[in-house]
């Protein structure tokens, strides 16, 4: 596949994908687990050289071409519950159909590393999922990536800090290759592949190298 960078490109015929990463925006929040869904998105962007050089809706916006069609990768920068406020307004812009967005974020309710992929369903309890819902008039029929953080290890300890610390040590040592994962995963899924992608990642932990 190539690749090309553009800085910007017209609202076309519907035919782009929109890549949103969940996460919170500021320097405090880069390596929160909460945040997994910019860095994997980073990553998409690395792969194809495209930046995060534009500002559009409250986000983030980085732009390419791929096989011809445009690609929108997007970072909400509304804080993750209110992600709906930005996602709208850029799938509506860019003429962006439901079935065509694509969202990653974080999930409690995966063990640390596993990831998770689904052509559709409910918010499953993710407050950026359910704001983008909200902005759609509560469709849920697009597929997302969910990649596992973990539940608190005590019972006590409030699930709202633990999405909001940064990962341990031993846990990034091993992102890298998750990162890598849900990235092969949204390049399957772009493809039209997701059944594909459903059957290599969901559930795997790879080691760390």
């Amino acid at each position: 596949m190539i690749f090309g960078r553009r800085k910007e490109v017209a609202a076309e015929d519907g035919e782009g994908w929109l890549v949103v990463g969940l996460g919170n925006p500021g320097t405090e929040y880069e390596r929160n687990r909460h945040n997994i869904g910019f860095r994997v998105v980073d990553e998409v962007a690395r792969r194809l050289g495209a930046r995060f050089d534009a500002k559009k809706s409250q986000g983030k916006l980085a732009v390419a071409r791929r096989e011809g069609k445009p690609l929108y990768l997007l970072k909400p920068q509304t804080f993750v519950n209110a992600s709906g406020k930005s996602v709208g307004p850029v799938m509506r812009f860019y003429k962006v159909p439901v079935e065509r967005l694509l969202v990653v974020c974080d999930d409690i309710d995966l063990p640390f590393a596993r990831i998770r992929i689904r052509p559709n369903g409910s918010s499953g309890g993710h407050n950026g999922l359910k704001s983008i819902m909200e902005t759609l008039g509560g469709r849920q029929d697009f597929p997302r990536i969910r990649i596992g953080v973990g539940r608190p290890p005590h019972a006590r300890e409030a699930v709202v800090g633990h999405v909001l610390e940064d990962f341990s040590r031993s846990e990034e040592e091993e992102l890298a290759a998750v990162i890598d994962d849900a990235v092969d995963a949204v390049e399957l899924i772009l493809d039209g592949a997701i059944e594909k992608a459903m059957d290599t990642y969901n559930g795997l932990r790879r080691e760390p190298a």
